[in-house]
């Protein structure tokens, strides 16, 4: 585990399982440091439609491919069907030293072990409440969700550098997470 400032820029992976308040905590994080002028919050591109509260700018799948191959992309994967990205413009933005936190995904986020410019952020929460926001949700069947819990019980523990267990009031997670990011960009 890495702790401490991060002398240079750094990115700040955020992942977890579907349901774990990924979106909402790093939104409450983002505005609560609206004023650190060194920590940046990514916005994604990804190939879904967008929805109200999307954290991402929708991207078709012809265009997601362009910026890969024009060198557009600072970070890509695939998740649910979906292509993810981040505009290469984030890592310029690493290199003038500052923290860019990512929503990621967890097996993306698995593969970056070991780079000293990658902190990793593992968000969860109870299996049974992951299941019932799902299901409130209202985006995908029982079936569906069933199967995103399932695959979330099959994956790996990632070794992350900090765990938020989002299972009470989102203030005491996203702020740990706030308190965090302040003594990474310290």
């Amino acid at each position: 585990m890495k702790q401490g400032r991060a002398p240079s820029g750094c990115w700040v992976m955020a992942c977890g399982p579907s349901g774990a308040g990924k979106d909402s905590l790093l939104a409450w994080a983002e505005a609560a440091l609206a004023r650190e002028p060194r920590i940046v919050f990514a916005r994604r591109l990804v190939t879904r439609a967008t929805h109200p509260g999307s954290d991402h700018d929708e991207v078709s799948p012809a265009a997601m491919r362009a910026l890969g191959e024009s060198g557009g992309l600072a970070w890509h994967w695939e998740a649910h069907g979906h292509q993810y990205g981040v505009r290469a413009a984030y890592a310029d933005l690493v290199a003038q030293g500052r923290i860019v936190v990512v929503n990621g995904s967890r097996e993306h986020v698995a593969g970056l072990a070991g780079r000293a410019d990658v902190r990793s952020v593992l968000i969860t929460a109870p299996a049974e409440a992951l299941r019932q926001r799902l299901l409130a949700r209202g985006r995908e069947p029982a079936q569906a969700v069933a199967g995103r819990l399932h695959r979330n019980a099959a994956l790996p523990a990632l070794a992350a550098d900090l765990v938020l267990v989002n299972d009470g009031p989102l203030e005491r997670a996203a702020g740990a997470l706030r308190d965090w990011l302040r003594e990474l960009a310290a």
